[in-house]
C-alpha cells in the first residue's frame, strides 16, 4: 500500500452548521452540500493544497456506512495540522477561527521545539493546531 491520503472526512452532527462553519466562518471554497439526492449520499467537500479534500459527512452515516457503533470520541484522539508561513499568521487563523465560532483551547505561544502554535476545535470539537514550524517550508 502507498502511503497516500486524499480524503480526510470528519463526522459532524450537523452538517449545515459545519458547513457554515468552514466555509462562511474560515472561507474555504466549497459547492456546499452535495449528494442528497442519494439516500445517505449527502456531504460536504473542501479542497485542499496538493489535491488533497475535506469532507464533511454525518457521523450517523459514517457509523452505518463502516458497520460501527458511533461512540463519544477524545478531542484528543487526533489532531488537524494547519501549517501556516509566519508566527502572525497563527494568530491571524486563530482569530478568524474564534471569530467562526471555534473554541480555542490552548492560545498560540512559542513552542519548546522552536515554533509557535495553538489549537481549536471545530463545531463537533474536532482538535485543529494551527502551527507555525521554522523546519518547514509553506508553499503557495
Amino acid at each position: 500500500m502507498e502511503p497516500r491520503i486524499t480524503v480526510i472526512t470528519l463526522g459532524v452532527s450537523d452538517l449545515e452548521k459545519s458547513l457554515t462553519f468552514y466555509r462562511d466562518g474560515l472561507g474555504w471554497p466549497t459547492e456546499g452540500i452535495v449528494g442528497t439526492e442519494f439516500e445517505g449520499g449527502a456531504v460536504a467537500f473542501f479542497s485542499l493544497s496538493n489535491g488533497l479534500q475535506l469532507a464533511l459527512y454525518p457521523k450517523h452515516q459514517i457509523a452505518e456506512d463502516a458497520n460501527v457503533d458511533e461512540t463519544a470520541l477524545s478531542p484528543a484522539k487526533f489532531t488537524i495540522g494547519h501549517n501556516v508561513a509566519s508566527k502572525e499568521e497563527v494568530d491571524d487563523v486563530m482569530q478568524t477561527a474564534e471569530e467562526a465560532g471555534a473554541k480555542i483551547t490552548d492560545s498560540p505561544r512559542d513552542r519548546e521545539w522552536g515554533g509557535y502554535s495553538g489549537h481549536f476545535q471545530d463545531p463537533d470539537d474536532h482538535l485543529w493546531e494551527v502551527v507555525w514550524n521554522p523546519q518547514f517550508e509553506i508553499e503557495e
